[in-house]
């Protein structure tokens, strides 16, 4: 789990009231729904209301500025949010189911650290010996997450026959872009001077271009008047890809052919004009230069079409009860009109 998330989850888990996250249900589902008030039961695990609005809560700092959702976003990220805490209760499972090992070691050390880090929060001393279980829990759920997505994934590396046929139908992939190389005169103005200044340099901009229609030497005219680092080299910028300019100025070299120069144009940083020295082409690298790039990108991709078939097959086979706060969607059991605490103001929940 990345720092800052087990940051937001102890803030989390110190704002509100902690439950066992994944419990075993009760014989009935209803009584515990009651008792412990619940999103979903998987498998016989409670996914409960507090679990959810902890990861919620998380979700909504990683996801948005302030942790304030724009409008109508809410419930979208409510229904990940319980989504992924299904995925997540049923891979847990699985991890324990198939005996994954946990490092109780590194998870003291963590707790270690984070005794460290908030021991002289009053907030901390007040909720401590609620939160440290539960964060605990998160930790070794974290392990036993990383650990089973770890083994799904460890598939066989692809043949030369698989990589190349990935290689064939993935040509983009593994074409380099046009690349051209210009170079540059800039005459330099700073954004902030008046329109006086811009204007003597766009005049002087006209002149030094008509000299050189005429004939002149750009490099020598770039050595003279250029404010760009490049001008000792003759105002040569070297290779540059699209991207590396503004769209406007490349449109403006789309045109050119090699040797070509621009009109003086106004640019950010004052008034510059172009000369097109050369353009090569995109060209589609040879198999056996990118082969090893070629194999770690169809590796990849198996990889991540395993995770997804392991996951959908674990959903598949599960039995899963969605209850009434499950985000979006109308309940199979529990109170249909009680309002989750996640919803927006003047919102009702499903």
């Amino acid at each position: 789990m990345k720092l800052r998330r087990i940051v937001l989850l102890v803030a989390a888990a110190c704002a509100m009231p902690l439950a066992v996250a994944g419990a075993p249900a009760p014989e009935s589902v209803t009584a515990a729904a009651a008792t412990r008030p619940s999103i979903a039961v998987v498998n016989g695990r409670v996914v409960t209301v507090e679990e959810f609005e902890r990861a919620m809560a998380v979700a909504l700092k990683q996801k948005f500025y302030h942790g304030t959702p724009p409008e109508g976003q809410i419930d979208q990220v409510a229904r990940q949010v319980a989504d992924e805490l299904v995925d997540k209760s049923l891979l847990i499972a699985e991890a324990e189911k198939r005996g994954i090992a946990v490092d109780e070691e590194a998870t003291k050390a963590t707790l270690d650290g984070y005794e460290k880090r908030y021991g002289s929060s009053p907030n901390w001393a007040a909720t401590r010996e609620r939160a440290l279980p539960e964060i605990r829990r998160e930790l070794t759920n974290q392990q036993l997450l990383a650990g089973i997505e770890r083994e799904v994934r460890a598939i066989p590396e692809p043949d030369d026959a698989a990589v190349r046929a990935f290689y064939d139908a993935n040509n983009p992939l593994f074409t380099e872009p046009e690349r051209i190389r210009v170079a540059v005169i800039l005459l330099k103005v700073d954004p902030a001077a008046p329109k006086k200044v811009r204007d003597e340099a766009r005049e002087e901009g006209r002149s030094i271009h008509e000299r050189l229609v005429k004939g002149a030497d750009f490099a020598e005219l770039a050595k003279i008047h250029s404010g760009d680092p490049s001008a000792a080299k003759g105002g040569d910028l070297g290779y540059l890809h699209r991207g590396m300019l503004s769209e406007a100025l490349h449109n403006n070299i789309d045109s050119m052919k090699p040797g070509d120069i621009s009109e003086s144009l106004d640019v950010l940083d004052g008034v510059a004009i172009f000369r097109l020295l050369e353009r090569q082409s995109a060209k589609l690298r040879d198999f056996p230069d990118v082969r090893v790039r070629a194999a770690e990108l169809l590796k990849r991709e198996q990889s991540d079409a395993a995770w997804k078939r392991f996951v959908a097959d674990l959903r598949r086979q599960a039995t899963i009860q969605r209850l009434a706060r499950y985000p979006g969607e109308a309940a199979s059991t529990g109170t249909a009109n009680e309002e989750p605490t996640w919803a927006a103001p003047g919102t009702r929940g499903p």
